[in-house]
């Protein structure tokens, strides 16, 4: 599959590029970026715009932020390509419920790229907590990341933090683990500190607490999923599979998903369920 990617910063460099140069099945056909001397290091060729990528490729993955991703994939999937968008998958709900229905009406293939899903430490947690008895759940992910590093200096991690870069990480988790996250029940941020704290009602009557920052100093971040009830006490706590080696899989399973025709469950549509999560944590943290 000809594959191209749009986006050249930190995530298109240390993971994007290198697994899509490397894995046998894909094309990596080249770049699109704001700064093509930039790009011209990602190994593949440097188109000078959007429509002449969009005219080369079988499929486009996105490494941008995510007020920029929305329009072009919308471009991309009405140009009928198949979209690998990073998460959260636009700014606004009603942005990412357009890409959403856009890419059902063009019959065309989406993964979302939350690279945690693919690692076989998560899917082995995921299995052992599948089918029995939960009561809650706790998810906890403390970075540094925008206090020094190579996301430093990310406009839109710095102006809403956490909850845009990671929280759809945790939410997703909790979701797969301990049942569909009916609604953000309560959120607050502590603005200096980056510090998340929010409360999450499932479906099964199952409630689940999180907390995030990007603005904790502590190295390396810390990860934490933990689900408790009848049944004990599992926790996941291991982040050790390669962020290139989880994105290999995740395109793996998204050649397998364009080959059969059949949505993969990070599909946008997954994407636009953790928009709409993410959009209540933040309504509900400026009207307390």
């Amino acid at each position: 599959m000809k594959i191209g990617l749009v986006g050249a910063g930190p995530w298109a460099r240390k993971t994007q590029a290198p697994s899509l140069l490397a894995h046998p099945g894909v094309e990596f056909t080249g770049v699109w970026a704001r700064r093509p001397e930039v790009a011209a290091d990602l190994g593949a060729p440097v188109f000078d715009s959007f429509d002449a990528l969009l005219g080369a490729v079988d499929a486009v993955a996105f490494a941008v932020p995510p007020a920029v991703q929305a329009g072009y994939a919308l471009r991309a999937v009405q140009a009928g390509k198949h979209v690998l968008l990073d998460k959260p998958i636009a700014a606004t709900v009603a942005e990412a419920e357009e890409l959403a229905a856009a890419v059902t009406a063009a019959g065309v293939r989406s993964m979302v790229t939350l690279t945690l899903r693919f690692a076989p430490e998560t899917r082995q947690f995921l299995d052992t907590v599948a089918g029995r008895t939960w009561a809650a759940g706790s998810g906890t992910w403390f970075s540094g990341a925008i206090l020094g590093g190579a996301y430093a200096n990310s406009p839109w991690r710095h102006d809403d933090g956490a909850i845009l870069d990671i929280g759809p990480h945790v939410f997703d988790l909790l979701d797969a683990a301990l049942g569909t996250i009916a609604r953000v029940a309560y959120s607050h941020r502590e603005v200096a500190s980056d510090s998340w704290a929010v409360l999450l009602e499932h479906e099964g009557g199952a409630r689940s607490t999180v907390q995030l920052s990007l603005r904790t100093p502590i190295m390396p971040s810390l990860m934490r999923i933990e689900l408790s009830g009848t049944d004990g006490v599992e926790t996941l706590t291991d982040r050790s599979t390669s962020s290139t080696d989880c994105f290999a899989v995740l395109l793996d399973e998204f050649l397998q998903s364009v080959d059969s025709g059949v949505d993969h469950e990070c599909s946008v549509h997954r994407g636009l369920h953790l928009q709409k999560l993410i959009d209540q944590a933040r309504e509900g943290a400026l009207n307390p």
